[in-house]
């Protein structure tokens, strides 16, 4: 059986990149597929398969500007030879061509958020030049209309948390079962607090990175920040002298940083959140907006992690920062650390194994391809 891995873009190792280098261990004959590809700025598991990029890759530098070519990029993209195809959906992966034999599975982090949920805080955004807020909708229209089509070329769609879970139903009115993506929990430590919050995260304006900016800055407490993107500017005029600003950082570095911290803040809303379970397997509590996966992945009771606030502002992350404060000494850092456990690699790759591997439908879906079955389940 030919497998194919379908990512829609590999510029980085973010959360998504961790789930197709989890995929790559458990499919280690796959090939992957992608819209952008850097090699320099993967792992070594990724760069060691065969990486086809689009046409659109010489571009990568503007990326976030591409996407109304994307679609065509996607379908120029050959799998005619796959049995198996894996997309790793939050961009507009799923919209590949598959050859009708094939069998495509979407694990799918969340529908393109900016044309989905948060389409009308793009739309409205006036911090956008004039030009490109009058290009918004009509691209967005047709975009939209081209993701809800391409839904229908998944066989079965994978959510990475109920949330998102949700979200597929709202767009796709399609089901979709829950497996929650992996995290090298073994790999992180707690130490003793070093007297500074964290942030990591990509710096993008749904995010809400200003709010912990804002909030540490006033109250005078110190603030480290990992990550980078088009929000970094602003970020650093809004910082006071406590906030300090890592850039992307190295994984020995980042582990080093949750071990040393004393909670880590996450003021937006995400779909799941790798993020939260590392601050866990760090033995390190979580100040969130409540909503979102961060809800399913952080204990608020037995063990006491999570401190969660109801509407984001700056005003309810420091009522937030306050009770953290106030409870801080009575937190168990071994069991929070406990409850990391249930998100594991091991666990993640046996439910994908058995997602694969499954009998039901695959008869009716391929009548003609009696290898395909055999190959799947074997």
């Amino acid at each position: 059986m030919r497998c194919a891995i379908v990512h829609y873009w590999l510029l980085g190792m973010r959360g998504g990149e961790k789930v197709v280098e989890s995929l790559c261990r458990l499919l280690p004959q796959a090939d992957i597929f992608t819209l952008f590809y850097d090699p320099d700025r993967v792992s070594s598991v990724l760069r060691s398969r065969k990486v086809t990029a689009s046409f659109l890759n010489p571009f990568r530098r503007y990326y976030r500007s591409l996407l109304p070519l994307m679609p065509l990029a996607l379908e120029h993209l050959d799998l005619r030879e796959y049995d198996l195809v894996i997309s790793s959906e939050s961009g507009p992966a799923k919209g590949i061509l598959t050859s009708s034999r094939a069998r495509h599975i979407c694990y799918c982090h969340s529908p393109m958020r900016y044309l989905w949920d948060l389409y009308p805080a793009y739309l409205h955004d006036w911090t956008r030049t004039v030009w490109k807020r009058a290009l918004i909708a009509p691209l967005s229209n047709y975009l939209r209309l081209w993701d809800y089509a391409s839904a229908a070329r998944v066989d079965t769609f994978v959510a990475n948390s109920q949330n998102v879970q949700r979200r597929i139903w709202k767009a796709y009115r399609r089901p979709a079962e829950v497996i929650y993506p992996p995290v090298a929990v073994e790999t992180f430590y707690g130490q003793a607090s070093d007297d500074y919050y964290l942030v990591v995260s990509e710096l993008v304006p749904y995010k809400r990175i200003d709010d912990a900016v804002r909030c540490c800055s006033r109250m005078k407490r110190r603030l480290k920040i990992v990550g980078d993107g088009p929000e970094f500017a602003r970020l650093r005029r809004l910082a006071g002298p406590d906030t300090e600003f890592c850039g992307r950082v190295s994984g020995s570095e980042l582990r080093h940083l949750y071990a040393k911290c004393r909670a880590v803040i996450m003021p937006g809303e995400e779909d799941f959140g790798i993020v939260p379970v590392e601050a866990l397997a760090s033995g390190k509590p979580v100040i969130a907006l409540g909503r979102g996966g961060v809800l399913e992945s952080v204990p608020q009771h037995n063990p006491r992690a999570g401190f969660f606030y109801d509407f984001p502002s700056e005003s309810a992350l420091t009522s937030a920062l306050v009770q953290f404060e106030s409870e801080e000494a009575s937190l168990s850092p071994a069991a929070i650390q406990a409850s990391a456990a249930r998100f594991s690699e091991a666990r993640f790759q046996n439910e994908m194994r058995r997602m694969i591997s499954r009998h039901e439908d695959i008869s009716e879906k391929f009548p003609y391809s009696p290898v395909i079955y055999k190959s799947i389940t074997t």
